[in-house]
């Protein structure tokens, strides 16, 4: 068995985002163990999705039947397998999605595997680090067994830089599917509650803890949000508090966040709120403790008064834009 396989995820015509953080991890794994890296995504019609990354597998399989139009998990697995029987990969990854959640077992279980789930991290070896206890404990595993080694990966874990989208070759892999061995029928699309902000897709974020003391003093945050044009988000205390919609609450219990700037501003830095925002590319921290967790994930740190740094902040912005 050789190369790495990433299996992608559409629904009606459109990319799931986690689709290409996979694939950069499927991507860098390959790097690793010196392999080639393939892709794969399941649907009807799929070859005509536009390509959004700058990077490209070696091959992308559009596997197609008007079977699989509509999710479910006998057609996906069945469909799935077969590939895999062909290609003979080392190692398939998935994002963790709800979608993957529901077939990937089953299909790993069809190879005499486990799948490896919501992994965060892949070291040398190759080792796949996953978080236990909400993130109090990271957990290493190795694949040992002589079959392919599935794992999906978790949200905002791998970068995966945003593309305008372009054009991207597929080669059609036709599974022999029989309408009589799918048993499960689609049903309603599982639908998250309506959200304002989808703070996974934001650049930028502030970010504000139970350091701000009470819910008047929420604006001084927020104008230094608008100074620089990012989503305001919180620590979960402010958001069970009511002060924000629990949407815009960062971190295990929250969302998962990968933007390219996380300003946390009187926030602690609590175990279960790092692991949301862990994948941020740059921290800035503002906190009067020097001894906060926040500052040990920090790339910058300032120690003092948050309602005197976040006013002067916010006026250098506004100066320097206008």
């Amino acid at each position: 068995m050789s190369g790495v396989l990433v299996v992608m995820e559409q629904r009606s015509g459109t990319w799931n985002r986690m689709s290409f953080e996979a694939l950069a991890a499927g991507l860098d794994l390959a790097a690793k163990l010196g392999l080639e890296c393939t892709a794969a995504i399941v649907g009807d019609a799929v070859q005509s999705l536009p390509w959004q990354s700058d990077t490209q597998p070696k091959t992308v399989y559009a596997v197609e039947d008007s079977l699989l139009k509509d999710y479910t998990s006998d057609g996906f697995v069945t469909a799935l397998e077969q590939l895999i029987r062909k290609l003979q990969p080392g190692y398939v990854l998935f994002p963790h999605t709800y979608q993957v959640r529901d077939f990937a077992p089953a299909l790993a279980t069809r190879f005499g595997q486990v799948l490896i789930s919501d992994v965060i991290a892949i070291h040398d070896g190759p080792v796949f680090v996953r978080q236990l206890l909400q993130g109090k404990l990271n957990a290493d595993y190795r694949h040992s067994s002589t079959g392919p080694c599935f794992v999906s990966v978790q949200a905002g874990s791998f970068r995966a830089e945003a593309s305008s989208g372009g054009s991207m070759s597929m080669e059609a892999f036709a599974p022999a599917l029989e309408s009589s061995t799918i048993r499960n029928k689609p049903g309603e699309r599982f639908r998250e509650s309506a959200q304002t902000v989808d703070l996974t897709a934001a650049p930028l974020i502030v970010s504000v803890g139970r350091g701000i003391g009470e819910q008047d003093n929420l604006p001084v945050v927020e104008e230094l949000a608008t100074a620089l044009g990012a989503e305001l988000a919180a620590s979960r205390p402010i958001c069970d508090n009511g002060w924000l919609p629990m949407e815009r609450q960062v971190g295990s219990s929250g969302q998962t966040v990968s933007p390219k700037l996380y300003l946390a501003v009187g926030i602690s830095g609590a175990i279960q709120h790092l692991v949301g925002m862990k994948g941020a590319k740059t921290v800035i921290a503002i906190n009067k403790d020097e001894n906060a967790p926040i500052f040990e994930v920090a790339d910058y740190g300032i120690v003092g008064d948050l309602f005197e740094i976040v006013p002067a902040l916010t006026k250098a912005i506004q100066a320097a834009k206008s």
